[in-house]
């Protein structure tokens, strides 16, 4: 394989980007579609005016879920319309839907996250599930998207928990690309990863260290301080170029195979990750001071460190078979990992992490 990176075609981020849209749009085609999540749709972009701004944007409201029933009807408005360029403006979900409808329209995509969750918005690859919430594949689009925009004070705005969850989903990225680089496995872009996808991935792991509880601080204030900054460009950019140039390996496997199980379902994306990455370390037989670091920065700013935090309180081991099983799916970015993966070597780590968060929390009685 060829050494290989992937990149937005532009990032704009900082305070009032968002006014910067119509703007944008018009750089990629003169009839646009909007895909909006529920809040743009209804707070967010009528604050802005932003379909006042560029008038040929028709705005869409998101289904709810990327699964391919949405992804239809979205196709279905683009082809009525003739749209020429597509904008998905919200979360993790509403982004993926609209990256795989351009994908396959085969008409450039502009994303514009109105939370800091995930890494979803700078990546070429977008996750489908199944109508339930389950799991289903990974889609990977022939082009990064056309550019994306971060307005800060949209994101300042939201629950300081999307940060945090942001902060989960990107905590993996430098495990997961540093399994990947000395694996020789293959990155989340087909190719070897470069030494710009291991540097941009240890930058995301340092720069959430440093900054994680501050940024958390200001998101819990809702005001935009450097440190928020810093974190939101962590979450979105760093994370975004460091996994997908990177690799991805057990974090993001667990992550898919906890879907298994309904209870998970109301968590985000990067709370499921962020534990998957102290199972992990348990599976990897990583350095005991690096898990002790890893703990110690979830329980600072607020990731599951067990179970009982992602619903599964007193969860049967035959039922964390299933999220093992589920984690081991042939093809599954696991197998990126040294040595040889199977189901019951998960199902221990996973155990292994939930018992040694737990331990972690009992006060003895004085």
């Amino acid at each position: 394989m060829f050494k290989k990176a992937v990149f937005p075609g532009k990032y704009i981020q900082g305070e009032g980007v968002l006014k910067k849209l119509p703007e944008y749009m018009a750089l990629f085609g003169q009839q646009g579609l909007i895909l909006a999540s529920p809040t743009a749709y209804n707070k967010i972009l009528p604050a802005y005016e932003v379909d006042r701004g560029n008038r040929a944007a028709r705005v869409e409201l998101f289904g709810g879920e990327c699964s391919e029933k949405e992804l239809a009807r979205v196709a279905a408005i683009i082809e009525k319309h003739g749209v020429e360029v597509l904008v998905g403006v919200g979360g993790g979900k509403t982004i993926d839907a609209a990256k795989i409808a351009a994908d396959r329209a085969n008409i450039p995509v502009l994303i514009v996250p109105t939370i800091a969750s995930t890494d979803a918005p700078c990546s070429g690859c977008a996750v489908v599930y199944s109508e339930d919430g389950v799991f289903d594949f990974v889609y990977l689009q022939k082009m990064n998207p056309a550019a994306v925009l971060v307005d800060e004070t949209v994101i300042a705005q939201a629950p300081a928990r999307f940060l945090v969850a942001g902060m989960g989903d990107a905590l993996a990225t430098w495990f997961e690309a540093d399994s990947c680089r000395r694996t020789l496995s293959e990155n989340a872009c087909g190719g070897i990863s470069p030494m710009v996808g291991i540097h941009i991935a240890r930058l995301c792991y340092d720069t959430l260290l440093a900054y994680g509880m501050a940024a958390k601080t200001a998101a819990e204030c809702q005001v935009v301080t450097p440190a928020f900054s810093r974190i939101v460009e962590a979450n979105i950019l760093l994370s975004g170029i460091g996994f997908e140039s990177g690799g991805l390996a057990t974090a993001h496997s667990v992550h898919n195979g906890l879907t298994a199980l309904e209870a998970t379902h109301a968590f985000y994306h990067g709370e499921k990750v962020a534990f998957g990455v102290l199972a992990g370390l348990q599976l990897t037989d990583a350095d005991p001071a690096e898990s002790d670091r890893v703990y110690a920065f979830c329980e600072q700013v607020g990731l599951p460190t067990t179970l009982a935090q992602l619903g599964l309180e007193g969860c049967r081991r035959a039922d964390l078979m299933k999220v093992a099983e589920k984690a081991c799916t042939p093809g599954e970015c696991i197998f990126h990992e040294a040595g040889i993966i199977t189901p019951e070597k998960v199902m221990h780590a996973i155990v292994a992490a939930d018992a040694i968060g737990q331990k972690r929390k009992f006060v003895p009685f004085v």
